[in-house]
């Protein structure tokens, strides 16, 4: 019987292999739905934006930020949790079909690739957020999700200061 990280590693998809797999899924007649994101200090706040995601069409793929992509737009300091284990966190979700990378400050030329045709988003981001115009050339549509409020990151990360103070 494999463990929990074998079956998580299936659903871990190098950027480069993402043609293949789009062609795939695409002959077979499937729906894709694509979220990005750091998902840095994974929450039940995370947990629903995910599931939500997961319902709008057969597969969902999650892009997440690499690490010096985090540094870059967040904080030097973070992520708090490094890529790989992020992506084998995200991959052990049952309702995630599979998670990718990508290095850029933003996912569009992933989003380009892929074409999703429901991309996932925080409503917080609102109709008109970085991922849009590529998504809607791609003949995509937006799905935007309202937060749970009191769970973020940034807010999680603040609480704990306050612990430790």
């Amino acid at each position: 019987m494999a463990c929990w990280k074998e079956k998580a590693l299936e659903k871990i998809i190098n950027p480069n292999q993402l043609p293949r797999l789009i062609s795939s899924l695409r002959s077979c007649g499937k729906s894709i739905a694509t979220i990005n994101g750091s998902f840095d200090l994974m929450h039940a706040g995370h947990l629903h934006i995910l599931y939500e995601g997961s319902k709008q069409a057969d597969v969902l793929i999650v892009a997440l930020n690499t690490d010096e992509s985090i540094k870059t737009y967040k904080d030097p300091r973070r992520p708090i949790i490094p890529l790989e284990y992020r992506l084998e966190m995200m991959a052990a979700l049952g309702f995630v079909s599979f998670v990718t990378w990508f290095h850029e400050t933003t996912p569009c030329n992933l989003l380009k690739m892929i074409s999703p045709d429901i991309h996932v988003n925080g409503a917080e981001y609102g109709c008109n957020c970085v991922e849009a115009e590529v998504v809607r050339k791609g003949g995509g549509e937006l799905f935007l999700v309202e937060r749970v409020q009191g769970l973020s990151t940034s807010e999680l990360i603040t609480k704990i200061q306050d612990i430790c103070v």
